[in-house]
């Protein structure tokens, strides 16, 4: 992209920390390690069930004394309630923050430019923050950014980024993570991943020396005693593709390979994923959506190194 694009994430949930005890409550539930979170800087993390498997993917970073969790909207409620079970008597208090902040988004190969006339701000490494007039500018990536904006600022903040990026969709958006290969757990695929499965060791979304947290034993027990049977992958097809379609190889005897984690048409056509796959059956099998009949798929090269 030579040109810079915004979108507004309406379709993104948000949930606010607050208390004295929300670093510690936060560090018992979630695979990052939340000490490191900072006001400068933002992270990913996940919730594992008891077995280690992800119940959801989350953005953090702090913004007016709150620590505040992306994550999809049609898991809010569900995680918020599963989350607040564990406050206990904690001093800690989770509260629906969707309707205080606005999620914009700005990419492409200007990105940075644009940042800095809008904000006067420049980020130097990936998820930094920098806190400009009541707006949190995260760089997700030297061409990704996002911006938490008061709600009652966001028409102005759009108004002003108008003047330098064209506006863009959420599907958009979204591909371009797919493209970063940074995962989303949805509905559709809870419970199905440890955390390696989606390349949080990758992508700094976990941390195997912050102590325990729920499902803590299963993850480290798979990072330093098992081998790791299965990775996430970019993969393209002709066909359209959906979070939980599962994926096919004639090596498995009729068993599904691998499913599909997160996808999004593509702009030059067709759709590109993320796929948790066998990886022994990557490497010697054709790969096939939904059944050993349905369409091919293609590997397409992550950001970073498997």
């Amino acid at each position: 992209m030579n040109t810079a694009c915004v979108v507004d994430l309406t379709d993104v949930g948000l949930i606010a920390f607050a208390g004295d005890d929300t670093v510690n409550f936060l560090q018992g539930q979630l695979t990052n390690d939340a000490r490191k979170l900072d006001a400068g800087q933002a992270q990913y993390s996940g919730l594992c069930s008891p077995k280690g498997r992800l119940l959801g993917s989350f953005m953090l970073w702090q913004q007016d004394g709150c620590y505040l969790m992306q994550l999809p909207a049609e898991l809010q409620a569900s995680l918020q309630k599963r989350l607040s079970m564990y406050i206990l008597r904690s001093k800690v208090k989770a509260r629906d923050a969707r309707a205080e902040y606005a999620q914009l988004g700005c990419a492409g190969q200007n990105a940075a430019e644009v940042i800095n006339q809008a904000f006067a701000c420049v980020l130097d490494t990936d998820m930094q923050v920098q806190h400009v007039a009541g707006v949190s500018v995260i760089r997700l990536s030297q061409s990704r950014y996002q911006l938490s904006v008061p709600m009652a600022d966001k028409a102005t903040i759009l108004a002003k980024l108008a003047v330098y990026a064209e506006a863009t969709t959420t599907s958009h958006w979204h591909w371009l993570a797919i493209q970063a290969g940074v995962p989303t757990i949805t509905a559709a695929t809870q419970e199905q991943f440890v955390p390696q499965m989606v390349n949080f060791d990758l992508t700094n979304s976990v941390n195997f020396q912050k102590g325990c947290y729920t499902g803590q034993e299963i993850v480290a027990r798979t990072q330093y005693l098992g081998k790791l049977k299965r990775r996430m992958y970019l993969v393209h097809s002709d066909e359209a593709m959906a979070a939980g379609d599962e994926i096919y190889s004639a090596d498995m005897e009729g068993q599904a390979m691998g499913m599909i984690v997160n996808a999004e048409a593509a702009p030059a056509g067709g759709w590109d994923a993320l796929a948790v796959m066998q990886i022994s059956s990557v490497a010697a099998e054709s790969l096939h959506l939904k059944s050993l009949d349905g369409a091919v798929l293609s590997l397409q090269n992550l950001p970073y190194a498997l």
